[in-house]
């Protein structure tokens, strides 16, 4: 096989898994237009359509499913054997990709990141900060960051911190204002900042206290899927805020905000890396892991 021909059904198969160009484009660092391409060049050479494409998706015709099942395995066993040979340099070298939520990477990553790097100079790392809970596997990453309650059965999830909290902040001139809740239906009274996720999802704020768990989707004065855009009009007295405690600690601390209703939000687990189970993973993935226990002391 001709080493372009290797390339183009590597192509095929990333924007098949990924369902589109452009998803599959930003985790290898190439333009969506050279995959098309690629992917256009290998449907010429074999006379047969393998991918439906349309202005929303992409899809792999009956031909296309077909090649990517017997591809798959082929390719990982590729990967593989190029990662056992990469295992017998005195450092591991090659890309690790990451997929994790925006908090984690504004939050729990910065403290780890510069620090693997410095002790992994092989290593080069490309992280997409993203609340939308794709498929990261199927989208060409080697792992993921989630929450307990998102992790898939079959993952191997390693904890990335220890206990977090979500906390309910304001500003002292809101407070003053209008006063500050007692209990959580209090909340539905106030005027709140609420998340929306990318899936057009937003969650409840959830209270827990003695056994009792109250849900309570409080009415949004605003709206928004940006963080920084939260915290900032929580201290300009918008409203009240339901954030990370770690991400308005800095604030909290130089007294811009203040929290309410703190013995009704008790610690719940942080974030995990995961990533499939199997024998062998990639060099870079294997030394984050491996860098991630030793931080936490597994």
């Amino acid at each position: 096989m001709q080493q372009a021909d290797f390339a183009d059904l590597d192509a095929f198969t990333a924007v098949a898994r990924a369902r589109g160009f452009r998803a599959a484009a930003g985790p290898r660092n190439v333009s969506a237009s050279s995959l098309s391409e690629a992917v256009r060049r290998l449907e010429t050479r074999l006379g047969v359509r393998l991918l439906n494409r349309t202005t929303r998706s992409v899809t792999p015709t009956e031909a296309g499913q077909r090649l990517l099942e017997r591809l798959s395995p082929a390719l990982s066993d590729v990967a593989l054997a190029l990662d056992e040979v990469n295992a017998f340099r005195d450092s591991p070298t090659g890309t690790l990709r990451l997929n994790v939520p925006v908090v984690t990477a504004k939050v729990t990553l910065p403290r780890l990141i510069p620090k693997f790097l410095a002790q992994n100079p092989g290593v080069a790392v490309e992280i997409v900060a993203d609340d939308s809970f794709i498929d990261v596997l199927a989208a060409g990453f080697d792992a993921g960051v989630r929450y307990d309650e998102r992790l898939d059965k079959d993952m191997i999830a390693v904890p990335l911190s220890g206990p977090q909290r979500f906390v309910i902040v304001g500003a002292p001139a809101y407070f003053a204002a209008h006063g500050r809740p007692t209990h959580p239906r209090e909340v539905l009274d106030h005027a709140c900042i609420r998340h929306r996720f990318a899936s057009g999802a937003s969650y409840p704020w959830e209270f827990e206290k003695d056994g009792e768990v109250i849900r309570l989707n409080p009415p949004g004065r605003l709206t928004t899927t940006d963080s920084d855009l939260k915290l900032a009009a929580c201290e300009a007295g918008v409203g009240l805020l339901a954030t990370f405690e770690d991400f308005a600690a800095e604030s909290i601390a130089a007294g811009r905000l203040e929290t309410v209703l703190a013995d009704w939000l008790p610690p719940f687990s942080g974030p995990y890396l995961y990533y499939p189970s199997r024998r062998h993973m990639p060099a870079p993935l294997r030394a984050f892991v491996d860098f991630v226990k030793a931080e936490r002391g597994a």
